[in-house]
Order: structure tokens, then C-alpha cells, then sequence
């Protein structure tokens, strides 16, 4: 263990020490929220990259290629198509939130609709629906520190261990905000997706010489596709395609990123740097797990397949570096959720009742982002057995927001009734299909419960804007919003209410 939990040890110290030489007191709440709109194009890919892929993408997702093969592929196309995404929709994003001074993605559909109300039930929903996966995240160590251990100590004890570390990593998020998160996540996404790369190539070559592993030699049920007769239906792999990669860009610790680069120019070329690297990881993950699927470990514990080829392979140095990297994907992906967590409580909840300076909007965010860090803490302890299905019904419910979101950037006939109306609709069905159908709607041809309230959503959202017109004077804001109307003054846009 000395091996293994030293590597870790001194992995942290280096992103600590990192962090400590890179401190820089906020000037304002812009700073703390954004970073104060200022990192380029690498620092912006390895930040999304970071958000993106958390570490649990080695248990969940390296388990589901082990256990059900090609189908598990469905991550690559939904992560390039969310790429594809951030370049569309960078543009009028940043120009938006640099003009505006927007901070969050509430603040964007503030300024879009006009509705500060609007803005509350949005943050609303951002935080209760991102909150289940900070907890998973908090647990998705407690199975790193286990195999760390060698499986000597108790698994719970392990999940403890795993939420002190990122109670205490919190510590420099709250400090520096954004600008830690994202100067972090730099490093840490060298670590986990170019390193993180270069071993699975490593290993992948293992298994073929050493273990002579081959497509050929695994099980034909590993490259099945549903289809017409399958038990989840046709449309299962496609609807699952759709809404992930629609709904990456709901989650607030993602959208985030739109607004700390320094231009629209960096945001575009970090999603060119972020597509290759995003297919060879993402690609090597599904590979690995694949061709180790017919080792016996691997069989009874899919889940630890990333744990159980390092340890095979190069023992307990090849596996301190596997937790390494557990550990780096990890804390990226829950640093930025609970930095946007805390952004969102000072900017979008309490802001909403009372108008606070910038020094009590940074105090009010770090209070929230402790207050987050602990309750989330206190809950990953707990044995909770339903806790992955409360979080697959804040996903569903999440997802709802693409609607009044994209159609909100392109469509300027789309109105405040039609988010607020199709929003809800959206949401309260996911919810509602999800405790029925937890993972396809049968009768639907395997059509997921987010993507039948997600069609019901656009459907509201549609309608409502033909019902109910825009007012000349909203005709005239959304347009100079838009920068349609020549001569229009940019403040008649952000005159929000």
C-alpha cells in the first residue's frame, strides 16, 4: 500500500503546490464565477475535457463495455457530438455573456427571456439535479481507494477516505473559484486524458501480446446492437445518443465553460483540440475493457476492470498510476460542479431576493460551495441504495433545459411562456416516466423517459410561441439582442426583469 497510496499522496501535493504558486486574489464576483473570462484554448479543451469524463468513466462505462460490448461505443458519438455542440452554440454564448456580464447558465436565460424568476427555477433545477452526481463522484473514489488498498480495507471505510481527500481539495476551489478550477484541471487533464491515453494504448498492446486477446475471440453477444425484437427496442441506442449529447450543455458545471475563455476564437479551437483527444481516450476505454472481458477477474468484477489490467500488468506501480489517474479525472469533474453549485446559490438563488455587492456575492458562493461540500460528504457515507436511480431522474429531469436553451440562442420567436411552461411540463414527466420506466419506456420502441419529455417539452415550447406573440417592445429587445435591427442599443436587450 506504501506504493499505491504514496503515488496518490504525491500526485495531490503536486496539484496543491500547483495551485498555492498559481494563487491570485478575485478582484470581483467576475473573477471568482468565470475567472474573469481570460483562459485560452488548451486551458479551455483540458477544462471541459476534465468536467467531461470523471473518473467514474473507468468503472461505469469500462464495466459496461466488459459486460455488454459495442453498445457501449453510444459514449463516443454522444461526446463528439457534444463537442460539435460547443462550437455552434460558443459564438452567440460568449459574445452574450461578455457583453452582459453573465456569470451562469441562469444568467443566460435571464437575459434571453427577461425573467429574473425564470433564472431562480433554472438555478433550481441546475442544483438539485447535479447534486446526486457530486455525491457519486464522492463514492467513485471510495472503489479507487479500495483497490488501492489491495482490498484490505472495508469498502465503506474506503468511501471515507475518498470524501475526506475532496473535502480537503475543496479547500483551494472555494479559495480561488474558477480560476483554481480551471488552472487545475489544466494539469489534471494532461494526467488523465493524454496520459490516460497513452496507458490504455499501452495496455491494449498488453492484452493482444501477452494475454492474446482479439475481437475474434469474444463472445458474439458483445457486438449486439438493439434492434427490431430486442428487448430494449429499436430506438433505445439512438435516443440515448440524442439526449446526451443535447444534454451536456444543461449541466451547469459544463456550461460554465462557455463563459472563462478570453475570446470566441479560443472556445473554437478547444473544441478542436478536445475532439481527437476526446475519440482516442474515450475509444481506448471501450477497447481495454473489451478485449479484457475474458479475463477471469474481469468477469466477476467488470466495474475494476481498469484496477484489476494495471495490477496485472505492471503491478503495484502500473496501479498507483491507474489510481492517479482515477484521482485527477475525478477531482476535475467535482471541483467544477461544486464551484458552479456555489456561483449559482450566490448569483441565481439569493440573488434573486436580494441585490448583494461583489464582496457578498464571492462570500455567499464560498458559503454555499462549504455548505455543498459537506452535506454532500455527510450523504456519500451513507449506504443509500437508491441513490444512482435519484441521479438518473436528475438527469432526465436536467436535459429538459435544451429546449427553451438552444431553441432560446437560434429562435428568436421562442418566448418567457414557453420556458417557463415546457420547462416544467418537461421536467415533472421525466420524473413521472423515470420512476416508472427507469431506463427505456417498452411501449415506445425503447425510447428513454428524457427524450419523450424532452419531444412533449419542444412541443409546449413551440406552441406557446405562436399562442402568445411577442409585444412589440419584447419584439424589439429580442431582435437588438439578436443584433438584428440595425442602430438598436445592446442596453434595450438586457433591460431583465
Amino acid at each position: 500500500m506504501l506504493i499505491t497510496f504514496g503515488g496518490l499522496a504525491l500526485f495531490f501535493a503536486v496539484i496543491v503546490i500547483y495551485l498555492q504558486i498559481s494563487f491570485r486574489r478575485d478582484r470581483d464576483f467576475g473573477d471568482y464565477a468565470v475567472a474573469g473570462r481570460s483562459f485560452g484554448a488548451f486551458f479551455q479543451s483540458m477544462s471541459f475535457l476534465n468536467t467531461w469524463y470523471p473518473g467514474a468513466i473507468f468503472i461505469a462505462f469500462g464495466g459496461l463495455a466488459a459486460t455488454a460490448g459495442v453498445i457501449s461505443f453510444y459514449l463516443l458519438m454522444y461526446s463528439l457530438l457534444t463537442i460539435v455542440v460547443m462550437y455552434v452554440i460558443s459564438n452567440r454564448v460568449w459574445l452574450w455573456g461578455k457583453e452582459f456580464n453573465l456569470y451562469t447558465q441562469p444568467d443566460l436565460f435571464a437575459l434571453r427571456y427577461d425573467s429574473k424568476n425564470l433564472r431562480l427555477m433554472i438555478g433550481v433545477i441546475g442544483i438539485v439535479s447535479q447534486f446526486p452526481w457530486i455525491i457519486l463522484g464522492m463514492k467513485a473514489l471510495g472503489m479507487m481507494f479500495y483497490y488501492m488498498a489491495l482490498k484490505k480495507i472495508d469498502f465503506d471505510v474506503a468511501v471515507i477516505f475518498g470524501v475526506i481527500l475532496m473535502v480537503i481539495r475543496q479547500f483551494w476551489t472555494v479559495q480561488m473559484g474558477m480560476r483554481g478550477v480551471v488552472i487545475s484541471d489544466m494539469l489534471q487533464g494532461v494526467v488523465s486524458y493524454i496520459g490516460g491515453s497513452l496507458l490504455l494504448i499501452g495496455l491494449i498492446g498488453w492484452l493482444m501480446i501477452d494475454r492474446h486477446a482479439s475481437f475474434a475471440a469474444l463472445p458474439d453477444h458483445l457486438f449486439e446492437i438493439p434492434g427490431f425484437g430486442s428487448k430494449q427496442g429499436p430506438l433505445y441506442v439512438f435516443a440515448l445518443i440524442f439526449t446526451s449529447a443535447l444534454g451536456g450543455w444543461c449541466w451547469p458545471g459544463i456550461f460554465v465553460r462557455l463563459f472563462t475563455a478570453d475570446s470566441v476564437g479560443a472556445m473554437k479551437k478547444a473544441a478542436a483540440i478536445s475532439a481527437p483527444i476526446s475519440l482516442i481516450f474515450g475509444a481506448a476505454v471501450l477497447i481495454l475493457a473489451m478485449l479484457a472481458s475474458t479475463i477471469p477477474a474481469v468477469a466477476k468484477a467488470p466495474d475494476a476492470v481498469w484496477f484489476i489490467v494495471n495490477q496485472q500488468a505492471g503491478g503495484l506501480v502500473l496501479l498507483s498510476i491507474a489510481g492517479i489517474i482515477i484521482l485527477a479525472s475525478t477531482m476535475g469533474n467535482i471541483d467544477g460542479n461544486i464551484q458552479s453549485t456555489g456561483a449559482q446559490i450566490a448569483n441565481d438563488i439569493i440573488g434573486d431576493f436580494t441585490n448583494l455587492d461583489e464582496k457578498q456575492k464571492v462570500l455567499a458562493a464560498k458559503i454555499g460551495m462549504v455548505a455543498i461540500t459537506l452535506l454532500g460528504a455527510w450523504i456519500a457515507t451513507m449506504k443509500i441504495p437508491q441513490l444512482f436511480n435519484v441521479a438518473v431522474i436528475g438527469y432526465q429531469g436536467i436535459i429538459q433545459l435544451a429546449v427553451p436553451q438552444f431553441l432560446g440562442i437560434f429562435w428568436l420567436r421562442g418566448n418567457r411562456a414557453g420556458a417557463y411552461a415546457g420547462t416544467i411540463v418537461g421536467f415533472v414527466l421525466a420524473v413521472v416516466l423515470t420512476l416508472h420506466y427507469p431506463a427505456y419506456v417498452g411501449p415506445l420502441w425503447g425510447l428513454t423517459s428524457g427524450f419523450v419529455a424532452l419531444a412533449v417539452n419542444f412541443a409546449v415550447y413551440v406552441a406557446c410561441a405562436y399562442i402568445f406573440p411577442h409585444t412589440p417592445e419584447e419584439e424589439r429587445r429580442v431582435r437588438g439582442l439578436f443584433g438584428d435591427v440595425a442602430g438598436q442599443d445592446v442596453s434595450v436587450a438586457a433591460n431583465v426583469r
